[in-house]
């Protein structure tokens, strides 16, 4: 599946789901903003989740699945117990990366995603899903699925930000 930004029409709908795209990612960028490399690796609570580690996780989350929208299941690996430790990983702000990498990181990400959310021929299109044990087996995500679903794993991370960030310096994303 190509995209052309000349044939496709930003709907309403399309509009929509970039606004919501942009909100939810500028939630998790601001739960962020000030901290230094060292203070978004700290993990502040009794959980593994660090802010850096949680950053690294949605956009590593976000390109895949974006990636998905066109490619289909051949972009996830095959679940088994090396995957498992990698996608373990993806949690873990390294000792070389920076908060202001993970950002421009998650920046181009987003910026790629927003493309297919613009120039998709069409939100319905599907792909079977890959088999791995929360997926029903022979599930097809949409789209515009796929989308609902990045956007719900970005709001439910940045909602885990911004305890984690209360949690080190009582900043508050809201309130």
């Amino acid at each position: 599946m190509t995209t052309t930004e000349t044939t496709t029409a930003v709907t309403a709908e399309r509009a929509d789901l970039l606004e919501s795209l942009a909100k939810h990612r500028w939630f998790l960028a601001h739960t962020v903003q000030g901290l230094t490399d060292e203070q978004a690796r700290l993990r502040p609570t009794v959980s593994e989740l660090t802010l850096g580690g949680l950053l690294k996780h949605v956009t590593g989350t976000e390109r895949t699945w974006a990636e998905f929208m066109v490619t289909g299941p051949t972009v996830f690996p095959a679940f088994d117990e090396s995957t498992a430790e990698e996608w373990a990983a993806e949690f873990v702000m390294g000792p070389d990366e920076t908060l202001a990498g993970l950002l421009a990181e998650q920046a181009a990400v987003a910026q790629r995603t927003d493309e297919l959310v613009r120039t998709l021929p069409s939100l319905d299109a599907t792909h079977p899903l890959p088999e791995a044990p929360w997926f029903e087996p022979g599930a097809r995500w949409s789209a515009r699925r796929v989308v609902l679903h990045v956007i719900a794993e970005i709001a439910q991370h940045a909602g885990h930000a911004d305890v984690l960030r209360e949690t080190i310096d009582g900043q508050k994303s809201m309130g």
